[in-house]
């Protein structure tokens, strides 16, 4: 049974991910990576460049997360280290709440997961031209987190 949870678990990671890649217009990147053994350890850092050839434009940046009903927190706490053109890096730490007081899980539910896209920055303009990256990282107590599936940054233009 439980091979089966995960088989069924592979299969879906499996699908979003090949239609994460059809992006919507106006998404400049939307990139998932899955965490092996659903075990996120600190040194597990998760790298995404982005490319910026119009500055003058507002970007929504999301943080991309999806966990097992499994997973033991209300919230999840990420340092996000963002890279400029120049390699200077700015780091900000980020709380997001994933369940109500009640248990109940905010994210999107299909089957065993729950997937969230929460707000990084909203109406951001790069402050210039060029290649950025932004590194994702854990921030909990427990190292590995248990029970994330895989996380990811999206970045698209602002409506």
């Amino acid at each position: 049974m439980i091979r089966l949870k995960y088989f069924l678990n592979t299969v879906f990671i499996g699908v979003f991910l090949v239609f994460s890649a059809c992006n919507e217009p106006g998404t400049l990147i939307d990139q998932n990576t899955e965490i092996s053994n659903h075990n996120w350890s600190y040194t597990d850092k998760i790298k995404t460049d982005v490319k910026i050839t119009d500055n003058t434009q507002p970007y929504n940046i999301y943080f991309n997360f999806r966990h097992s009903a499994d997973y033991r927190y209300s919230n999840i706490f990420v340092l996000v280290h963002q890279t400029n053109p120049n390699h200077q890096t700015k780091t900000t730490r980020y709380e997001f709440k994933l369940a109500n007081p009640d248990g109940e899980w905010l994210g999107n539910g299909s089957g065993n997961l729950y997937s969230y896209r929460l707000p990084l920055q909203t109406n951001y303009r790069f402050p210039a031209p060029g290649t950025y990256s932004f590194t994702l990282e854990q921030n909990m107590r427990d190292n590995p987190l248990k029970e994330v599936s895989d996380v990811g940054l999206r970045v698209e233009r602002a409506r």
